[in-house]
């Protein structure tokens, strides 16, 4: 059984930080992308960041760029989310999200990050 467990996420005051995980098992496959999706309140699920396998292509959201730092660790099957400045705005249940080689994508449950202005 596919397991995604993330953690890291909690309250958090405008300026400050999070580093968010998520620790993938269960897979029979190697993953291929793995990254961070966000959904606010009221608005619809959007991408944050996703770094590929090779460490090559890493893409962000315009929101975030300068701020928010993804990485992985292949061995370990986990990805990172490193967030700097946090905004209100950046407020949302933060979603981990990874691909396998046969494109078959798998979610996390999801972590809150309420950022308090």
């Amino acid at each position: 059984q596919v397991q995604l467990v993330e953690s890291g996420g909690g309250l958090v005051q405008t300026g400050g930080s999070l580093r968010l995980s998520c620790a993938a098992s269960g897979l029979h496959f190697s993953i291929t992308t793995m990254g961070w999706y966000r959904q606010a309140p009221g608005k619809q699920r959007e991408l944050v960041a996703n770094i590929s396998r090779d460490f090559a292509t890493t893409n962000y959201a315009d929101s975030v760029k300068g701020r928010f730092t993804i990485s992985r660790d292949n061995a370990q099957n986990t990805v990172f989310l490193e967030m700097n400045s946090l905004k209100p705005a950046d407020t949302a249940v933060y979603y981990c999200h990874v691909e396998d080689i046969y494109t078959r994508r798998f979610w996390g449950r999801g972590t809150q990050v309420p950022v308090s202005s």
